[in-house]
């Protein structure tokens, strides 16, 4: 939006005053000295002028301008000793110029004091020009209102230029605070994208790998009595390595922030499930579905929540279940609610749980915690009575009504030895 010609007049003329206020900041002795001379200089010319040059009007002269040399180190006692200085001159000699020092002192009073000493120094201003009218002037009424005028010109100046200076403080505070938010909320962001970009990283490679593990033993075992079904588990290896590398260009590729032409493939939902048992099956372990629900009024995010978490589980399943052993999946969605269950029998009754690996980083437990602490969901794992394993995920079937409880993260866990 331009600037209208006031505004561009007003700032113009503006701008040698805020030079100068940025002057006297740098240099307040010098600009307190220039003050005291000047006054002194003014009125001394005046008396030589007017031939009233005598020992009494040098020493008030000197008297009125010495203390503004006080201005900015106290300007309540530097107006406190001029109007010290002003009621004597009142009772023993003249007027003269250097009276303005009155006016300079209420200036700073104004500029940097409290409102009671702003109160009572523009008050005691006041009741000065009264008496200056009152003693020395024929016309009384019109002498105290032109002194009048110059008291309520120079508090005014102090006063607006005090609000210019606090409303600049104000606004650089605010820009230094939004900077600061700024740099936080992207610091956060950060956190929070490396934290999925690590879950993701760890769901597509653990489960890829372990399942390509899985089919290139059996594959091993099964190359020499049944060459055909070793063909087909190392097909299948193939194209889980594919799916794998492709899962891992799109997501570096989002990583670096340059993703390489080509379609975008959505983040998996709840109709890849099948995929998902059929790759574990394929890795030797039997999986069995139970659905129960409307799986399509799922919100997408949480949809993308539960496959991950049973992918994770079937995983763990396939990495530290002892052979043979089943695995069940049992989704549920009633009365706005997810529920998510996958078990294992851990190689039959009585096998007892089996350990993970004591160097298993927990990223796995990890990422599971905190995709259900996103939903403000619950998340329970743990052995079963009969050596397997379970693994338990409730959620709000809707993304937004999950949200409006917060993301205080109430999921729990217990017995985490097996899941990593």
């Amino acid at each position: 939006m331009s600037e209208t010609n006031d505004e561009i007049l007003l700032r113009r003329l503006s701008e040698p005053f805020e030079q100068l206020g940025e002057v006297a900041r740098r240099h307040p002795l010098l600009t307190d000295l220039v003050l005291a001379a000047g006054a002194a200089g003014t009125s001394l010319t005046e008396l030589v002028i007017q031939h009233r040059m005598t020992p009494m009007m040098l020493a008030v002269c000197a008297a009125l301008c010495l203390p503004l040399l006080l201005c900015h180190r106290s300007p309540v006692a530097a107006y406190g000793a001029v109007a010290a200085v002003a009621l004597t001159q009142w009772l023993v000699s003249e007027p003269q110029l250097a009276d303005a020092a009155v006016l300079i002192a209420l200036y700073w009073v104004c500029l940097g004091s409290d409102i009671y000493a702003i109160v009572a120094t523009v008050a005691a201003t006041e009741i000065g020009a009264a008496m200056l009218a009152l003693r020395w002037e024929a016309q009384e009424f019109k002498y105290w209102v032109g002194v009048s005028g110059l008291t309520v010109a120079a508090a005014a100046l102090g006063l607006v230029i005090r609000q210019r200076r606090q409303l600049l403080g104000s606004l650089q505070e605010k820009a230094a605070r939004l900077e600061r938010e700024r740099d936080q909320q992207a610091e956060l962001g950060a956190a929070a994208e490396r934290a999925r970009i690590a879950r993701e990283m760890h769901d597509i490679v653990s489960h890829n790998l372990t399942v390509m593990i899985a089919l290139a033993d059996g594959a091993r075992y099964a190359l020499a009595a049944s060459p055909e079904e070793a063909v087909g588990a190392v097909a299948r290896i193939s194209a889980t390595g594919r799916q794998a590398l492709g899962e891992m260009r799109r997501l570096l590729g989002v990583l670096h922030g340059d993703p390489e032409p080509g379609p975008l493939e959505p983040q998996p939902t709840l109709e890849r499930l099948d995929d998902l048992v059929a790759r574990v099956r394929a890795a030797g372990v039997p999986v069995s579905v139970s659905l129960d629900g409307d799986l399509q009024s799922i919100a997408p995010g949480v949809q993308l929540t539960v496959f991950r978490v049973a992918q994770e589980a079937l995983t763990n399943t396939l990495k530290h279940a002892p052979r043979p052993t089943t695995a069940h999946v049992a989704l549920r969605c009633l009365a706005g609610e997810v529920e998510l269950v996958v078990s294992d029998t851990g190689g039959g009754a009585g096998a007892g749980p089996v350990m993970a690996p004591r160097h298993s980083s927990g990223r796995g437990l990890l990422g599971m915690r905190e995709r259900a602490n996103a939903y403000d969901g619950s998340l329970e794992c743990g052995p079963t009575g009969d050596g397997g394993w379970l693994v338990r995920l409730r959620l709000a079937a809707d993304a937004a009504t999950s949200e409006q409880h917060g993301r205080a993260g109430r999921s729990t866990t217990r017995e985490l030895e097996r899941v990593t």
